[in-house]
């Protein structure tokens, strides 16, 4: 595939344009190396998330967040620097678990208590409200190897990881962040489980 450098340019451009808006600096693509953009997906757009608010599940969310990254090439989660603006918010409390987001990779997360209590896995609840906030929807009732089949799946689930058409959707869902508005994400609307 032939690229031409205005396209490269625009590409760049675009990147940093978008990235400014939303609040975090995503690196752009090399100027010096067109082969290899045309050859590279654009870069993983980062997200940073604050757990300090998780009390007791915050090696789970921090879990959740490493099986993101292994799983998909388009977005990474990192934990917030110090005195750092998150873009994700993760909280624990004696509800249900639930999602908040506001738009793609924005928005607040619930680890409830609740369904801890009845036996459900950390750290599937985690990845699982992670995943909202990357743009998913429940998918229920499901099997177990879905992740966002959520508590359908049963207390005996313990499967994290999201499987291919959950990765490819949110490959798709950043990847497309560029060329459309709005995301994938339904903005201000809890998502329970």
């Amino acid at each position: 595939m032939h690229v031409r450098k205005p396209t490269i340019g625009l590409a760049a451009v675009l990147t940093v344009t978008f990235s400014l808006m939303s609040g975090q600096a995503v690196a752009a693509p090399s100027a010096t190396a067109p082969s290899e953009v045309a050859d590279s997906a654009v870069a993983a757009r980062v997200f940073t998330y604050d757990a300090s608010g998780s009390a007791e599940f915050k090696s789970a969310v921090d879990r959740g967040a490493a099986i993101w990254n292994e799983s998909v090439d388009a977005v990474e989660l990192r934990p917030a620097a110090t005195g750092q603006r998150a873009n994700i918010r993760v909280l624990a409390d004696n509800g249900w678990p639930r999602a908040l987001p506001t738009t793609l990779g924005n928005g607040t997360v619930y680890i409830g208590r609740q369904a801890v209590d009845q036996g459900y896995n950390t750290i599937r609840i985690s990845a699982h409200e992670l995943g909202h906030i990357l743009g998913l929807p429940d998918r229920k009732p499901g099997p177990c190897s879905s992740l966002m089949s959520g508590s359908t799946a049963g207390i005996a689930c313990t499967n994290p990881y999201p499987d291919t058409v959950e990765k490819a959707e949110v490959e798709d869902n950043f990847s497309s962040a560029l060329t459309r508005t709005g995301g994938a994400v339904r903005s201000g609307v809890v998502i329970v489980d």
